[in-house]
């Protein structure tokens, strides 16, 4: 089994069918990029948790795992709240390889869904 894993990370939502979003982007994104293993994980308002995502992980076996925040811009969540989530995942389990990426925003292809659904409003 593969010992990479991937967290899609969000921010979370007191309405349950956001979530479930969160869930069923992160098992696409898993399924595409080729990870068996990988969880979602929110920073508010819904679990898990960034720390409860790393242990579940670890727990089935994950040795490197790739945080990819599902954010459209760099505010204060990134910058802040998740390099301080991270370094607390670290501290609690260092024998992981934790491995930010880039969020969203810049993504050429969010331009591309954009104009997709702005020609699907007009048609």
């Amino acid at each position: 089994m593969r010992s990479e894993a991937l967290i899609v990370f969000a921010h979370g939502s007191r309405v349950p069918e956001a979530n479930q979003s969160v869930r069923d982007v992160a098992g696409e994104a898993a399924r595409q990029a080729g990870f068996a293993l990988w969880q979602e994980a929110f920073l508010e308002l819904a679990e898990p948790t960034l720390a409860q995502a790393v242990e579940r992980l670890a727990g089935r076996g994950a040795r490197r795992i790739v945080v990819t925040p599902y954010f459209l811009v760099m505010g204060v969540h990134l910058k802040n709240d998740l390099p301080a989530l991270l370094a607390e995942a670290s501290a609690a389990s260092p024998d992981l390889e934790l491995i930010l990426s880039e969020p969203l925003g810049g993504h050429p292809a969010l331009a591309k869904a954009l104009a997709e659904r702005a020609a699907e409003a007009l048609s």
